[in-house]
């Protein structure tokens, strides 16, 4: 008959035995294993976090928020390249979203859930399904919209649940806005190693992929795997990581939704942003490079209000070297699967005749006011003969102008000059009636900027505003499955979802998925157009809507 050692049956020691055991195991087999009444854990470069357990629909998913990936940017560290995040000792909770970058309150539709604003903001989330650090899941970074100016990983339309329950690891970020994102002057030049200045926010985007690059493992996910997706400044963002040297050779996938950093909305030479910056610095007041660090961050922010400063991203001579165009004209870009599109309202035709009645006459001289001598090729292409003719291609004027036609140059060089697919879309579902509209209101007649968001992220319901219907909650679930198999296989087909073909290499119809509830393929028509405003915008860079 065997002995036992009542000793080795001691609580203390049989928790030291387990402990281990756990810590062999690797960090999220030590998050499953601590039991499922338990928070979440993970251990990162960093140190240790701790995260919660949310369930959607008949999925556990653990999601971790305000995850610090560099740091804080403050003091000697404004306008400087992102700089590594400090180690931690013990266990950091990571349940809450951290403060929101600097920004003015410019956008009615972001609903932020984040812990107030700060300059003390490049913090990131993470929602997985993963209990176990060999599942390498494919991963999915996503930068938010806003003109550069606004926006928070913290938004209800970002949230990366519904993601996660599908079987990927979702990731969202924020990066520095505004002035403190995208200030250019000499004197940054002149401290920099490269001889850099402007583009922040864009180094903090390079910052969180690459965190994300060396920890994503941790979590569930395959670091091999990252695709990177955005809308608006986003995707334009998207766009610039795909074309810069620091970042193409960190992602395996790209997704773009309205925007591209091509004209009309090419990046400014660093000259030229060093002016409007040292204009901006001579309107808050400040002389000196330091006397500019020393201000308060809420005396920076109102500087730049009133008239508003757009900062917007420039050719730095690090974060990128050329513009974009020029780069995925040469094919140096990252040659991965893309999947991108516009909306079929990017813009509205009062965007284009301001307060006045959309008259052909009106609509005429417009058109003559921005392309002069090239006014009837306009016409031919964007024609007005009566008024709804004219509220139809005025609309899709003002939104080539926008961002569509930017959008379209980049489906064009990245199917031209990589060896890979490009899958484009068209998004055409208008979000139906508000809940509680104005008086008067009615719901827009196209697909408006941003409005396919929550659509293509899975997150209707997080947007109590509008009455969504069965038919928006199938588009939703047709939109989500391309994001899902296209993050999964570099290819957005999968069972159950109307095909949708790749973009030729050759000439001839481009092959455009128009997303809504008879989502079905169509022949793109406006290559004419957009051949058009690539020559006009060649001569003429900056064109100005009422």
């Amino acid at each position: 008959m065997m002995r036992t050692d009542r000793r080795s049956a001691s609580p203390f020691r049989m928790r030291r035995i387990l402990g281990a055991l756990l810590a062999l195991a690797g960090p999220m087999t030590v998050a499953a294993a601590r039991g499922a009444d338990l928070p979440p854990r993970v251990s990162v470069d960093q140190g240790t976090l701790e995260g919660r357990r949310v369930r959607l629909n008949d999925s556990m998913l653990l999601e971790f928020q305000g995850i610090p990936y560099a740091a804080p940017p403050l003091g000697e560290l404004r306008w400087k390249p992102p700089q590594p995040v400090a180690s931690w000792q013990g266990v950091r909770k990571a349940t809450r979203f951290a403060a929101r970058c600097m920004q003015l309150p410019l956008f009615g539709d972001m609903v932020f859930r984040s812990n107030g604003m700060s300059e003390d903001c490049l913090y990131l989330n993470v929602w997985t399904p993963a209990r176990d650090a060999q599942a390498a899941l494919p991963v999915l970074v996503y930068f938010y919209g806003g003109g550069f100016a606004g926006g928070d990983g913290s938004e209800n339309r970002y949230d990366g649940a519904s993601l996660a329950s599908r079987g990927i690891v979702t990731v969202t970020i924020n990066y520095r806005l505004g002035v403190f994102g995208f200030l250019a002057l000499p004197e940054l030049a002149a401290e920099s190693p490269a001889h850099a200045s402007g583009n922040y926010g864009l180094l903090d985007q390079n910052a969180a992929l690459r965190w994300v690059k060396a920890n994503i493992a941790r979590f569930g996910g395959d670091p091999k795997r990252i695709t990177i997706g955005g809308e608006s400044a986003g995707s334009i963002s998207v766009n610039a990581h795909m074309a810069s040297p620091m970042s193409r050779g960190l992602i395996a996938g790209a997704i773009g939704e309205s925007g591209a950093l091509i004209a009309p909305i090419a990046p400014q030479p660093q000259a030229e942003a060093q002016k409007q910056g040292t204009a901006f610095m001579r309107k808050a007041g400040a002389t000196t490079l330091a006397a500019l660090r020393a201000m308060p961050a809420a005396a920076l922010l109102a500087a730049s209000a009133a008239p508003a400063q757009e900062m917007d991203p420039d050719i730095d001579g690090l974060f990128l070297t050329e513009p974009p165009a020029a780069t995925f004209a040469r094919g140096d870009q990252a040659g991965v699967p893309l999947l991108l599109g516009s909306n079929t309202q990017e813009g509205f035709y009062p965007n284009l005749l301001g307060k006045l009645p959309p008259t052909p006459a009106n609509y005429r001289a417009a058109i003559t006011r921005i392309f002069g001598d090239q006014a009837d090729r306009a016409l031919a292409l964007y024609p007005g003969r009566d008024q709804a003719q004219v509220e139809r291609s005025a609309t899709d004027l003002a939104g080539d102008l926008f961002i569509a036609h930017s959008t379209w140059r980049w489906m064009d060089l990245q199917r031209r000059t990589a060896d890979a697919p490009v899958y484009f879309y068209l998004f055409a579902r208008p979000r139906p009636a508000k809940r509680h509209p104005s008086p008067g209101e009615r719901p827009d007649p196209g697909a408006v900027h941003s409005g396919e968001i929550e659509y293509a992220l899975g997150n209707l319901d997080s947007n109590p505003v509008y009455a969504w219907t069965p038919a928006d909650h199938k588009v939703s679930r047709v939109f989500e499955g391309y994001v899902e198999h296209f993050i999964k296989t570099g290819n957005p087909n999968g069972h159950g979802l109307p095909a949708w073909p790749a973009v030729s290499k050759a000439g001839g119809p481009v092959a455009r998925q128009r997303i809504d509830v008879d989502t079905r393929t169509v022949h793109d028509t406006g290559a004419a157009r957009q051949a058009f405003l690539q020559s006009f915008l060649a001569t003429h860079p900056a064109i100005e809507l009422p």
